[in-house]
């Protein structure tokens, strides 16, 4: 079943000058220590970062919140497996929140969608509750 549905669109160029204006002091109130790592290393660092900024506002509509009660914006984290999907964390508030979202005998599974095409990054955050005994035979 679905709990929650988010979307999100960024201007790159937005973010990048708020990069230029504000550098680390932007960077460590919004992203967590491996989000940054993984924007420095690419050749695109506004895009890599729009598309996390828009995966953050799209997760906190998805939790049904938006960007207020509580929630900070590196409760929410995109990290990537190995395969490159990318994949949302949430600590803190949002955690707390996604819990008391998620029915008893379910498990809350983040699914998230990034795209760009400049100047605009885009995300999709679904949240689906699976039952616990899905996986049982």
């Amino acid at each position: 079943m679905i709990l929650g549905i988010g979307t999100d669109l960024a201007n790159i160029d937005r973010i990048a000058g708020t990069l230029e204006r504000f550098g680390d002091r932007f960077r460590n109130r919004v992203f967590t220590p491996r989000e940054q790592a993984k924007a420095e290393r690419r050749a695109d660092v506004a895009g890599t970062y729009a598309k996390r900024w828009a995966a953050k506002e799209a997760c906190s509509k998805a939790l049904g919140t938006g960007l207020r009660m509580g929630i900070a914006w590196k409760d929410m984290a995109v990290t990537n497996l190995e395969t490159g999907q990318p994949v949302m964390e949430v600590t803190g508030w949002a955690a707390d929140r996604l819990a008391a979202m998620t029915p008893e005998g379910f498990e809350a599974v983040i699914h998230v969608s990034l795209t760009d095409d400049h100047p605009w990054a885009q995300a999709f955050v679904v949240i689906e509750a699976r039952r616990l005994d899905a996986h049982r035979g």
